[in-house]
């Protein structure tokens, strides 16, 4: 029989981020246990030196920090130095507890030192998937944008810390990040291999890097309440969300949701609104503007949400996507391709109409569709939801979904990775 293991997660301070992380410590909790005797995971306080690095109160997650057309880069900045100053903190916690793995975030690149203190593996954890992996790493090893300019990813959706030649805190952040992985014990990857073998075999075999592909992480959350709790909390009521979606046809209700920290202009934000009613459909949409109780907003068209009465359901704030995305009446999903979203819209069997926005959502986006123009969404969703194609896109993406389902099942390939991973610190700490 295999010995019990101590596992460490030590997730960066963001939705995006904290999400899959905590999706994955439920994964491996729950591995070698029976249902009835549930799963035990603690949690260890660290207090984040915000005020230190001339942070408000309190801002202990990315997402508190306000976004802005620059990104408010003073502040991200000021946010990863205090991340930086966990690492003494963090490393009395290694020398008492001696957990036998941690899995750290990319972000902390000091992980890898502080870790290999103690004699403790360091796994890599980054969110992202084996297509932004190897994409990536081949931007930065080729720069085909210099010497191209009719590649199929253009030069402005290439992120700009791999076009940077110039040493900037982003190239040196990136720098670390690399030094650390390449001195860690592997990666752990949120995805499945049947989503995309060719990349993972890619990156095991050809860039040579040691990982282990667990996901979708999402599907350990298996009841209504954990969807619904799932992250931040929500701003709207559960059973006033199920009530409404359980009024709808199944596959009529389309779902739009750009992420956390997308930043959309009033302007683009009334495209949308004028492109959902020219469309006819029923959709939910997530915004992160909140209502204007003395005017009506000035980001939606005059008279848009009493129009829209009991066909459009606007939230305002943090949705339950999972569970939104999960019920029947949901037949599409337009999505910013990030690699949380990309993969709850896959487990949901969802077709998707893909519009990124900035870092590796444009690779997302390659990998699962092709990105419309804002003045082709209308034509978009309504193809997506009712045209010629829709039924065949339906299956596809069940097909997907189903694959997913059973990656994580007993047998399936990334239950068998998450084994094998477990075996081997196992039998490396024995």
């Amino acid at each position: 029989m295999r010995r019990e293991i101590h596992m460490f997660f030590l997730p960066f301070l963001a939705h995006g981020h904290l999400i899959p992380v905590v999706d994955m410590a439920k994964m491996f909790a729950s591995r070698g246990r029976s249902k009835e005797s549930g799963i035990h995971i603690g949690v260890e306080l660290l207090n984040f030196p915000a005020v230190d690095v001339g942070l408000p109160e309190g801002c202990e997650n990315v997402d508190l920090i306000p976004t802005s057309q620059d990104g408010n880069l003073e502040m991200i900045t000021n946010f990863l130095q205090a991340a930086l100053m966990l690492q003494q903190p963090f490393e009395k916690l290694l020398q008492g507890r001696k957990p036998d793995c941690l899995v750290a975030d990319t972000f902390f690149h000091w992980a890898t030192d502080a870790a290999n203190k103690f004699r403790i593996p360091r796994l890599v954890f980054h969110g992202i998937s084996y297509f932004s992996f190897c994409a990536s790493e081949c931007m930065s090893l080729y720069k085909p944008y210099k010497k191209f300019s009719d590649i199929k990813l253009t030069r402005n959706q290439v992120p700009d810390y791999v076009k940077q030649d110039a040493e900037t805190n982003s190239t040196k952040l990136l720098k670390a990040i690399k030094e650390a992985e390449l001195k860690s014990y592997g990666v752990v990857v949120n995805s499945f291999y049947e989503l995309e073998a060719t990349y993972a075999d890619y990156y095991r075999n050809v860039l040579g890097k040691k990982s282990w592909h667990v996901g979708p992480v999402s599907l350990c959350s298996g009841k209504n309440i954990d969807k619904f709790e799932r992250g931040n909390k929500s701003a709207i009521d559960e059973q006033e969300c199920l009530e409404w979606l359980e009024s709808k046809e199944p596959n009529s209700v389309l779902y739009i949701c750009f992420g956390s920290r997308t930043n959309f202009t009033s302007s683009q934000l009334k495209e949308i609104a004028m492109a959902l009613e020219a469309s006819e459909l029923q959709f939910i949409w997530v915004v992160r503007k909140q209502k204007n109780n003395e005017e009506e907003d000035d980001w939606l068209p005059e008279g848009f949400e009493k129009r829209m009465e009991g066909k459009g359901l606007i939230i305002r704030g943090w949705a339950p996507q999972v569970l939104i995305l999960d019920h029947e009446a949901v037949g599409g999903f337009v999505t910013h391709c990030g690699w949380n979203s990309t993969l709850e819209g896959v487990c949901a069997g969802v077709p998707m109409v893909t519009w990124p926005a900035f870092a590796e959502q444009f690779y997302n986006e390659k990998l699962m569709g092709e990105f419309v123009e804002r003045e082709s969404i209308e034509k978009a969703v309504k193809e997506m939801m009712k045209g010629d194609k829709a039924e065949e896109m339906r299956n596809k993406a069940k097909a997907l979904a189903e694959a997913a389902k059973k990656a994580v099942e007993k047998g399936g390939s990334s239950y068998s990775d998450l084994d094998a991973l477990i075996e081997e610190i196992s039998l490396r700490s024995h």
